[in-house]
């Protein structure tokens, strides 16, 4: 299996009144790439170009840690 990175923007941040926040991401996108594929969002977002994913966090460490409209990479390598 190849290994595949997506590069994930945090659109929303849902502040739960228990202290948890639930993150809600969306992949990175244009609406067009260059033909040499330099882009560095074209290795994901060329081909799968929509998604969603949400984590709800509960570690306080964590919780206030991010913001919404920052970027993070998303890689995916498989478990052995």
């Amino acid at each position: 299996m190849a290994a595949m990175r997506a590069k994930m923007r945090l659109n929303h941040i849902d502040k739960r009144h228990n202290g948890q926040e639930t993150l809600y991401f969306n992949p990175v996108s244009a609406s067009k790439y260059p033909a040499d594929g330099s882009d560095e969002n074209n290795t994901y977002s060329r081909f799968s170009p929509s998604g969603m994913l949400s984590l709800t966090v509960v570690n306080p460490a964590l919780i206030g840690t991010f913001a919404e409209g920052e970027e993070f990479y998303l890689d995916f390598t498989k478990a052995n």
